[in-house]
């Protein structure tokens, strides 16, 4: 089975609504993993006066995580899928949290603009048709300085953390999703994860986007040579990062 891309793959994910959040949740560390992405942003005083984007938000999992991270700013969560934000926006939020429907390449014609002071992106560059235009896409919407954190399921490249994520899909994650009609999304995510970026070429991707600071930080127990997050900023000046 080839990899979905744009509609067929936003229609998969409005069908998975219904069960991801249990889905995910039997998944060990899924929510304590994205909080401690977010507090890799560095937010301080709570995040209090800042502007914050939450990109590929889904059903608000990596929502929750910001705000933990930051409870007094204003944040705008955007995800492509109208099922995952019609689940998302049934939640309790406050209200400086707001909800957007929009493609992570079509953030602009949604009435998304900058700038932001910082970026969280989970599980989401895998399934864009274009990482590099999106991370421009991100860089611009930045304030100089401004920080962006990508939470995502990036091989080391050791072949043991690939055999490990393959025996994890098969033996679990996909016989259940199978049972629930979803099977398609969940092969998708098991296909996508091998062919996507090491983490290593990632983080190359990022620094060719104009991002500095570049840094690579792995996620404890199973997720250890799986899932990674990025940190990186935006040059505050004209000198930096040249």
């Amino acid at each position: 089975m080839s990899l979905l891309h744009d509609a067929d793959l936003s229609a998969a994910f409005d069908h998975a609504a219904r069960s991801y959040d249990r889905l995910v949740a039997a998944n060990p560390g899924y929510h304590r993993q994205l909080r401690r992405s977010a507090r890799r942003l560095g937010l301080t005083g709570g995040g209090a006066g800042s502007r914050l984007l939450d990109l590929g938000c889904g059903t608000g999992a990596s929502t929750a995580a910001l705000l933990s991270a930051a409870p007094y700013a204003e944040i705008t969560a955007v995800d492509a899928s109208a099922g995952m934000l019609a689940r998302a926006r049934r939640k309790s939020w406050p209200g400086s949290v707001s909800f957007v429907h929009a493609p992570a390449e079509e953030l602009a014609g949604a009435g998304v603009t900058g700038p932001f002071d910082a970026v969280l992106a989970a599980y989401l560059f895998r399934n864009v048709s274009d990482p590099d235009e999106v991370l421009s896409e991100v860089r611009g919407l930045l304030a100089p300085g401004g920080r962006i954190a990508v939470h995502e399921y990036t091989l080391s490249g050791r072949p043991v953390h690939r055999a490990l994520w393959t025996a994890v899909c098969r033996g679990l994650v996909l016989p259940v999703a199978r049972c629930s009609g979803d099977g398609s999304l969940y092969e998708h995510l098991w296909r996508s994860v091998v062919e996507f970026d090491t983490a290593d070429a990632f983080a190359a991707r990022m620094e060719r986007a104009g991002f500095t600071g570049v840094r690579v930080l792995p996620l404890p127990g199973w997720h250890t040579g799986i899932t990674h997050t990025f940190v990186a900023r935006v040059p505050a000046g004209k000198g930096e990062g040249a």
